[in-house]
This record gives structure tokens, sequence and C-alpha cells, in this order.
């Protein structure tokens, strides 16, 4: 007999807080989005900003935002940017070239140091203006996103940034999801044709990454992520740039936050203790919080108790930092 057919899954929610129209969901958050697209020489991307709902707010200090692998800037992702906005910050993200609503092959970095310095050219435009200008400014890094950062700030005019906030970077790959060699220089051998292949092994990267299982479902069903297979060539480039920022870890001078439970089965939490170790910046200006038996989704997928406690770190570190940078703009 042939097996029964099963109903059809439900489509998934437009959002992931559900049905509710957006700008009703951001005001009852207490913040207000906009949506635009960048243009660059490397391709147009999709940018986002999120800020207090009452314009008269002070901001206190302005915050720029990269997702992780396969993800975006449009799903859980804006947890973490409407949190820093309810607490008086703005908020910009971008999808990185290859992911989300930005121009690319979907799930393709074929060269990191572009990318990074595709978003970076947008972050700069934003900190640069006359309405940001003077106020403190911080990147803000999740995952290999934590990794791109770190490249934005190698690239970037000194003074640019007061400081760094990284939720489990991507500073060194776990055993276990390390390319081979081998596989990285056979297809190499085909003189770039294999680099956009979705061909390296997939260590169920979601569900490394999510303990929450209700969270993991609804993370599971972003329309925008990126399920395939890893492609070559961005996996090509996670082992160089992690290898090349592991080397250069000295070359870190501001004051940084960065946070990693111990039991991140996609990121390395060595990889956040050697920072902490190598980086020059003053001892006093440099935080790290290692989380006991957390995953690598701190704030999009750990139990809400556990979201609780990571996000008043951060806001306890970006609130002390901003008031000691302070705004340097002159009031009439």
């Amino acid at each position: 007999m042939p097996p029964p057919k099963l109903p059809p899954l439900p489509p998934p929610p437009p959002f992931f807080w559900g049905e509710t129209p957006e700008e009703e969901y951001y005001k009852s958050q207490g913040v207000r989005n906009s949506k635009s697209h960048f243009e660059t020489p490397n391709g147009k991307i999709f940018t986002q900003s999120w800020l207090p709902l009452d314009e008269d707010q002070p901001v206190k200090a302005v915050v720029f935002m990269t997702h992780g692998y396969g993800s975006d800037s449009s799903w859980c992702f804006q947890k973490i940017c409407i949190a820093y906005a309810k607490w008086g910050y703005a908020v910009f993200a971008a999808d990185l070239l290859g992911h989300g609503r930005s121009d690319g092959l979907h799930g393709y970095i074929g060269d990191m140091d572009k990318a990074a310095a595709t978003s970076l050219s947008y972050f700069v435009s934003v900190r640069r203006s006359e309405q940001y200008s003077n106020l403190p400014a911080f990147l803000l890094g999740e995952s290999m996103g934590g990794l791109i950062t770190i490249l934005m700030y190698f690239q970037s005019d000194p003074d640019t940034w007061s400081g760094l906030i990284l939720s489990s970077p991507l500073l060194v790959i776990p055993e276990g999801m390390i390319p081979s060699k081998l596989h990285l220089t056979m297809y190499g051998l085909l003189f770039g044709l294999a680099d956009t292949w979705a061909a390296m092994p997939d260590s169920r990267m979601v569900a490394k990454a999510i303990k929450d299982v209700e969270k993991l479902k609804i993370i599971a069903v972003n329309p925008k992520r990126y399920a395939g297979k890893p492609r070559v060539g961005t996996m090509r480039e996670i082992v160089r740039v992690t290898n090349y920022v592991q080397n250069n870890f000295e070359k870190v001078k501001v004051p940084f936050f960065v946070a990693h439970g111990t039991s991140d089965g996609l990121a390395c939490h060595t990889g956040s203790e050697m920072l902490y170790e190598k980086a020059v910046t003053a001892k006093e200006d440099k935080t790290l919080k290692l989380y006991e038996g957390m995953y690598h989704s701190l704030i999009q997928g750990e139990p809400d108790d556990a979201v609780a406690l990571v996000l008043g770190d951060m806001k306890a570190w970006i609130d002390e930092k901003a008031q000691k940078f302070g705004s340097k703009c002159t009031t009439d």
C-alpha cells in the first residue's frame, strides 16, 4: 500500500512574531523601523534601522549590527536590534552580500574582505552623517557576523568606532566542522569553477545553534534563510579569515564586549578567550562573558531567562561605555 498522504504543512507566519502588522508590532515594542537599499560598487544591499519610538528621545549612541551565516536582518535577528533600540540606541543593520535581500548568490561569500567592505560602506555613511557623527558608535556582530565585524574594524580609519560587541563570534571553527584540506584543494584545482557549488558537508548547523525547540521551529521557517549545503567559496573564506584574524588579535585596541556559550557547537568559545587575552585593549575596557551550558544563538535560541541574562549584561556594558564616551555635540 502507498503511504498515506499527509496534509500540507501550514505556511510560515509572515513575521517571526506572527501575524501582527509590522508597524503595529514595532510600536508595541517602543521602536520604529525603516527599510531601504544602499548602492555599492559591489552590488545593492538591503538595510534597516530601528530607533526609539519617541522622536524627541535623545539617542545614547549608534550601533551597527551584522547577522551570521545564512541569516538576514529581517527574521529573528531583529530581536537584538529591537532590544538595543528600546534601550535608547539608534540601530542599523545590513544584509550581507549573498544573504537576505542583498545582491549576490544566496549563501555565497567568495571574498569576505569585499563583503565586509560593502556593509562597512553603508555603516560609515550613516556614522559620518550629521545626525550621528558626534555620537559614540559601536559595531556588533553575531557568529560569522562577529568575524566580519572584526574585519570591518581592521578596514576602518582609526577612531571611527567607540567599541565592538560580539555575540558567539566565529573566531575558531570547531574541529568537526573544519572543511577538509583535500576537499578545498580538489575544488581549488577546478580554477574557481566549483567556488559557488553547494558541495561542502553540512553538520546540521541550525540544530547545533538553538537550544529552545520552539524557537528552533520559528528560525527554521525564515523564508530568507539559506538552508542549502555550505558553498565551497564561503567555507574557504571562513577558514582563511579565521586564521587571519587569529593572527591579528593584537590589532584590536578599542573597548569590546564578547559573549559566548560554553556549549557552542558552531563557534569555539576558545576564540573569544584568545581575543580577550591578545587584544591590546586596556583591561578595564574589555569584557568576556562565558555562559555555562549555553549554545551558539544566545539571543535567538536560548530560553527566555537565559536571553534576559545575556541582554542584561550587554545593556550594562554599552550603557557604561556610551556614558563614558558621551556625546561630543555642543548644545546651543
